[in-house]
């Protein structure tokens, strides 16, 4: 150990079993066997791979690496159990066998150390796959104790914070994280079999859009000018369509300045995917195609438990209009209401809260938040929404008021928002500067006119379904987890002071 690195360790309060593992690493470093001096250690199997094919590899060399997690010393003969990122396998270790000084060494090793073994493969008394150790090797040494085995990490603020230790002490939740990677590969999968492109787009803006959110900001210092973190991907992905790719999409990280809950983190991820010469019917019937697909891609069925709740994605999903939706379970029915005072009246006579600038459409997505939402538990497209609130999607010919925009519902949240995709340029100015008036009020999730892609459109952009699906929810979903941040690997949390 360096003098700086002596001098450091003297300056911190540590526990009484942090200060023992200290102990045993300068004993080591004093031997001349300072175990990160090793660069590599050569791994030919993992746990699995034993326990999988035990009777190909009985009797055979293997060499495995891993953190110890268990130990039983019993005088001349020890058991041990390693994890590695297969699973968990259990060591033998003999002194005859090993030599008499790295039997001692291994009496001395600490739950959590990263160690490697050299054996072959075998089966207890008891008849439990093992490993009788030929030769080990201690890789690094955990300097700090690992929580104690039978209570776990069951603080659930330390498990989001440390998720490498959560990980460790917590098993399942790297199967969690094994089953998000199953779903974005099934989600790539399923887009490339029908003919999508997957391309990437800037994460820094010159102009925020494509959403209503408020934007993260930042300063580019050559160029002098704010920048922001993209809030969607759309509108880089519509100008691709421009461009005469007719079908792309994009998986990537999106960032929204807004609150945290289980259903919200600051950064998420995206799947948005456009086509050319569709319609919104189009992104309902991919949407529910590839739902059912990842499912049973993952999990070997559509039909997905969620604590109580069985939640049926071979069945075809339900479909209503906002408007119809939000009479069923209110009763209030916005097709007999016609003005903007008559909209307030039934604001004002049910205590919704609607705001100065609020339009009847933005008070009847008032009125769906409030008395339907909760009800959308087995799949359901909500369609029609209106246009005050849906500034990139096409207007209903048949009703102008409203849009071909849907929003799919499950478990009584929003899974995915989807459009037939607005490529009349000047209808989009007409919106863009809506918006603009709107944010100039004060809306800190409107935004301004973005003159590029009014270019783009004008340029020609063919009729285009779009659809964005949030990928944390559909992963919530197939895991039956309760809160976005046990699906995130590294949610954002407020330092600790």
């Amino acid at each position: 150990m360096s003098e700086n690195q002596q001098e450091m360790q003297n300056t911190v309060d540590y526990s009484e079993q942090e200060q023992i593992r200290r102990e045993k690493l300068q004993a080591l470093m004093d031997n001349g066997q300072n175990p990160y001096l090793i660069t590599k250690y050569d791994v030919t199997h993992e746990s699995k791979d034993v326990l999988d094919n035990f009777d190909a590899l009985e009797g055979q060399i293997v060499s495995m690496a891993g953190r110890m997690i268990g130990r039983h010393i019993m005088g001349k003969a020890s058991f041990g159990r390693i994890l590695d990122g297969a699973g968990k396998i259990q060591i033998y270790v003999k002194r005859d066998d090993v030599g008499e000084e790295p039997y001692a060494a291994f009496k001395k090793y600490d739950l959590g150390d990263l160690i490697g073994v050299t054996g072959k493969p075998f089966k207890t008394k008891t008849g439990e796959i093992s490993i009788h150790v030929e030769s080990l090797t201690l890789l690094a040494k955990c300097l700090k104790p690992l929580p104690e085995k039978f209570h776990g990490l069951t603080d659930t603020d330390l498990r989001y914070r440390q998720r490498y230790l959560d990980m460790i002490v917590n098993p399942e939740v790297r199967d969690t994280f094994v089953k998000r990677s199953q779903i974005i590969s099934a989600l790539r999968a399923f887009l490339e079999s029908r003919g999508f492109m997957e391309v990437e787009t800037p994460v820094l803006h010159t102009q925020a859009g494509g959403a209503a959110a408020r934007p993260f900001v930042t300063h580019h210092n050559t160029l002098d000018i704010d920048m922001y973190l993209r809030i969607a991907l759309e509108l880089h992905l519509k100008r691709l369509i421009v461009g005469g790719f007719p079908r792309v999409y994009e998986i990537g990280r999106v960032f929204r300045n807004e609150g945290m809950d289980t259903k919200h983190n600051p950064e998420f991820t995206m799947l948005e995917l456009y086509q050319a010469y569709t319609d919104f019917h189009g992104m309902m019937d991919i949407t529910e195609d590839m739902f059912r697909y990842v499912a049973r891609a993952v999990n070997g069925t559509a039909i997905v438990q969620y604590g109580d709740v069985t939640i049926d994605l071979e069945k075809p999903f339900a479909r209503m209009s906002m408007v119809e939706a939000v009479k069923q379970y209110s009763g209030v029915d916005f097709d007999q209401i016609h003005t903007l005072e008559e909209a307030r009246a039934v604001a004002d006579e049910r205590k919704i809260h609607y705001e100065k600038r609020h339009q009847k459409g933005d008070i009847l997505n008032l009125f769906f938040d409030e008395y339907v939402e909760e009800h959308l538990i087995q799949p359901t497209f909500i369609y029609g929404h209106p246009v005050e609130i849906s500034p990139l999607a096409k207007k209903m010919p048949e009703n102008p008021a409203y849009t071909e925009r849907f929003e799919v519902f499950i478990l009584g949240r929003e899974h995915g928002n989807a459009f037939s995709e607005l490529n009349d340029p000047i209808d989009q100015r007409q919106r863009f500067e809506a918006q603009a008036a709107l944010k100039a009020q004060g809306d800190e999730e409107a935004h301004g006119v973005d003159e590029d892609f009014l270019n783009a459109l004008e340029i020609g952009m063919p009729p285009t379904g779009g659809l964005g699906v949030g990928v944390d929810r559909l992963v919530m979903l197939l895991t039956a987890a309760p809160s976005i941040r046990d699906v995130l690997l590294f949610p954002t949390m407020k330092p600790n002071k």
